[in-house]
């Protein structure tokens, strides 16, 4: 199989995963389930995914691909780290309140087991902070610790924003309402970290 075959059978598997998703809970989607959904072989899932935490991590993972390809283009690149943050921000926060993750995070947080949580984590945040934190270090090269500011910086951009999205209260929000909370929450690190601003 050939790798955009693949790519086209995983998009259509994760499809069917969160459509079931949303009827089923977690806990209610089963391997079995998806692969009829998606007009695949349960085989094809348990060797490709190893079991249903697998599927479900790489969905997540999926879902973060962007906001970790930024990251990596611009450590790689060694662009100037403001810059960089000002290019992910809104990549990022795309990401967390779209209509994917908002489904995940819902049905994480309906499972009991723990098990979706742990599959979140392990696909999104694990992956993606260790680059941000990294980014950060770029910013804070004259004193200041990456880990803090960059927990501060996303907890002015997010707030509680992906909560009120999953619990209903707040839908997604629009183009300039992303580009006026990244600019926001940039500025705010700004003076947190007693850098000038930008005019």
């Amino acid at each position: 199989m050939d790798e955009e075959t693949r790519r086209q059978r995983e998009e259509a598997i994760f499809a069917a995963a969160y459509d079931l998703l949303a009827e089923h809970g977690y806990g209610g989607t089963s391997m079995l389930r998806v692969a009829k959904a998606a007009k695949a072989s349960n085989e094809t899932l348990y060797r490709w995914y190893g079991d249903k935490d697998g599927l479900f991590t790489a969905m997540v993972r999926e879902n973060a691909a962007r906001t970790r390809q930024v990251l990596v283009e611009a450590l790689e690149a060694d662009a100037d780290a403001w810059t960089a943050l000002a290019n992910v921000a809104p990549v990022f926060l795309h990401m967390i309140l779209g209509d994917r993750a908002i489904l995940l995070n819902r049905a994480a947080a309906a499972d009991a087991s723990g098990a979706l949580g742990a599959a979140l984590s392990a696909g999104g945040r694990e992956e993606v902070m260790p680059l941000m934190v990294q980014l950060m270090q770029r910013i804070c090269a004259t004193g200041g610790d990456a880990k803090t500011a960059t927990e501060w910086f996303l907890g002015l951009l997010v707030g509680d924003l992906q909560i009120r999205r999953v619990i209903g209260q707040l839908g997604a929000p629009s183009g300039p309402e992303i580009a006026d909370r990244c600019a926001m929450a940039l500025q705010a690190l700004r003076v947190l970290l007693g850098s000038p601003s930008v005019k």
